[in-house]
């Protein structure tokens, strides 16, 4: 099967206090993640947001149960979540969700995220 490689999603903002699905396997095509980078936007907050990045099979829900990464950044710093083989999602339903929290945020708090890898097509 052929691959497309490079960005798997725009630039997705995520509001403090909400999950945000950002990739979903279709059609039984394969999905390879192989990094995420995030960024602290820090408008109006100096406390250091939390980043957490959930692995959601076909059938089930986002919740700490499928949580697979949980980063602190800094405000108006950045991350690079790369590990060292692919998260591979291979059923078609199967899905990331990001999340992100801010001690005492106010509605403007947000981390900017990026998805990269490769998808079957």
């Amino acid at each position: 099967m052929a691959l497309s490689r490079g960005r798997l999603t725009e630039v997705v903002n995520v509001s403090a206090g909400s999950t945000v699905g950002v990739l979903t396997v279709s059609n039984s095509n394969k999905i390879y993640v192989k990094s995420i980078l995030a960024h602290n936007v820090g408008l109006t907050t100096t406390v250091a947001a939390r980043l957490f990045v959930n692995y959601v099979s076909n059938g089930t829900s986002s919740t700490t149960d499928n949580r697979i990464f949980n980063v602190s950044i800094g405000q108006s710093e950045s991350v690079l979540l790369e590990p060292s083989y692919p998260l591979v999602l291979t059923t078609t339903g199967d899905s990331l969700s990001i999340g992100c929290t801010i001690s005492g945020a106010t509605t403007n708090a947000q981390i900017n995220v990026i998805v990269s890898g490769d998808q079957e097509v």
